[in-house]
Parts: C-alpha cells; structure tokens; sequence
C-alpha cells in the first residue's frame, strides 16, 4: 500500500517539476516515512522467523533428548587419497581417508551431541570403511564403535548397479530405519551419503538425517536435516 501511494505521490511530483512549478527534483519526507515503515516491518518479520525457528529447533531438541530416532550421519571430511577400483576394507591406502579438517570435524561432532545431552545408544554403527570407522571412534571412541558390513551398500549404490539390487538395498535400509531403538535412546549411524533423490539424499560432511521409525512395517519419516553448523546452533 505505502508503495501505491507512493508511486501516485511521485508521478504528481514529477508533473509538477516537468511544468516549472518545482524549483528542486521530487523529494518527499513521505517517500522516507514509507521507506523506513518498510525497513520496520521487514526487520520485525526478520524478527518472528528468527523465534520461530529458534522455536523449531527447541522442539526438536527436546524431542531428541527423549529419545525414538536414528540419526544417519555422513562421514566428516575425506580428501586424503583416493578409492581405488579394487578397494581393500583392511587397507586404508586403498581408500579416500579423513584429512586434519575431517578429524577435527569429527571430534566436535561427538562434542556437540554430548554437550546437547542427546543419549546416544551404543554400539555406534559404522559402514566398514577407514573413514566412516575413523569418524566414529573420533567423536565416540573406538570401544563404542560396532562396524555393520549392511553400509557398504549404501556406498554401492553411487555406482551403476541393477535396479533389482538397488531395489534389495533400499528395502533393507527401509525396513532398518523403521526399528525403533531402545526407550529412551537415539541410534547413531556413520555411513556414506546417497546419490540424489535416492533413500535419504546428498549430504555433506558430517551432515545428519534425522529419522522417526514408525515401527516394523510402517516405514519411518525424515524430519529434517543438519549440517555440522546447525548442530552447533541447536
């Protein structure tokens, strides 16, 4: 509305200099008043989008903090070297490993869900790779880590398989992340991130899907996702 009037106030103006009857260009306190009314109201809509997410994340806090969700988590940052075509679980030099930024990445991801207060059900599971493994003995300790093979698929299914074997493995993810962990607990797992548009997404570093299992057979929701970032701002 201040806009519309503001544009009607100007094209009066601007008649008004064309005829000689302005000594100055249009210029109005009005065209100010309005411009600041704007800046008021975006700053107060700025305002209420920063509670309501401030809100948002409380909530999902608090639900966390009580349990009933599996976070599925990327690894932290692996630059180091490459995956070679003939990859040896036992041998990292077979494989694209953390770099100093990646293990740094990793330690303040145990940090952060510890000093969140989210319980965390052990073992973590880890796909058997040297830089999901790494990840997960860096933010929960290795005692704590349980390495599950089931997440090499997840890494599979980036490469050209059959839609029949893609089909098998996204089955068997689904029919994981709508298991429940134990009462009071969230499951952690540190695997690989997915092709676009397939099971839970790209991701990247660190970055975390978090899951409802809505039990056996009922399949499972994904709530939102987080970045390392945002996990430090919950």
């Amino acid at each position: 509305m201040c806009n519309q009037q503001m544009s009607r106030y100007h094209e009066v103006q601007a008649k008004r200099w064309k005829e000689g009857k302005m000594w100055h260009p249009p210029y109005s306190l009005y065209y100010y008043s309005c411009y600041m009314h704007e800046i008021h109201h975006r700053m107060l809509a700025d305002h209420y989008d920063a509670l309501a997410r401030g809100e948002r994340r409380q909530n999902l806090l608090n639900s966390l903090k009580e349990g009933g969700y599996i976070l599925y988590a990327r690894h932290a940052e692996a630059t180091m070297g490459e995956d070679q075509p003939t990859i040896d679980l036992e041998d990292c030099t077979t494989q694209r490993n953390l770099s100093d930024r990646g293990r740094q990445q990793a330690v303040m991801y145990g940090e952060t869900l510890r000093r969140l207060g989210i319980p965390i059900d052990e073992p973590i599971l880890a796909s058997p790779f040297c830089r999901t493994k790494e990840t997960a003995g860096l933010a929960f300790g290795e005692p704590n880590v349980e390495v599950d093979p089931f997440w090499i698929n997840i890494y599979n299914l980036s490469s050209d398989l059959p839609l029949e074997e893609e089909g098998r493995i996204l089955t068997e993810l689904t029919t994981i992340l709508e298991s429940p962990p134990p009462e009071g607990t969230n499951t952690l797992i540190i695997a690989h991130g997915f092709p676009g548009g397939v099971g839970l997404g790209e991701m990247s570093n660190m970055g975390t899907v978090v899951v409802k299992p809505m039990g056996r057979g009922n399949g499972y929701d994904m709530l939102t996702y987080l970045s390392l970032d945002e996990w430090e701002r919950l």
